[in-house]
């Protein structure tokens, strides 16, 4: 009886880490199907690529663990403005220059530009994205390059 007891409380106490497990191997298996390309997307340095890193971020957002949701939630959101912003603008994010924007720019479009551009550089981006990598190491026990 006291055996049985124990190991029923055992099962208990592991129930939630073995939970989160299989979320995080759903989640590191994204992440790992997803490394190289991300690291080649990254590598390239091109001022598009945080716009084409962007469905594979998308995808990790989706498999994400609820502790890291709200930092994909804010990476996502703050990329897909800038995305958005640059579309609305009829400008190729690899070769628009804010000091020099191509012709028929208007003044409200350069503003949605830059601001777009300063959500995705802002302090709580930067930190949700070293969030981010900590996660991917401390869960996955792989680098996310980002």
């Amino acid at each position: 009886m006291i055996r049985g007891a124990v190991a029923a409380a055992a099962l208990v106490l592991a129930l939630p880490v073995l939970t989160g497990c299989g979320r995080g191997t759903s989640y590191c298996g994204t992440v790992r199907s997803h490394q190289a390309e991300l690291g080649t997307i990254i590598q390239s340095g091109g001022r598009g690529a945080l716009l084409q890193a962007l469905p594979i971020f998308e995808a990790l957002q989706g498999a994400a663990p609820s502790d890291v949701a709200d930092d994909w939630q804010l990476l996502v959101t703050r990329i897909t403005a800038l995305r958005t912003a640059l579309t609305d603008a009829h400008v190729d994010p690899t070769t628009y220059d804010p000091r020099h924007p191509p012709s028929g720019v208007t003044s409200a479009q350069r503003t949605a530009i830059l601001r777009a551009a300063a959500g995705v550089g802002a302090a709580d981006s930067r930190q949700a994205l070293a969030d981010l990598q900590q996660e991917v190491l401390d869960v996955c026990h792989t680098p996310l390059e980002l």
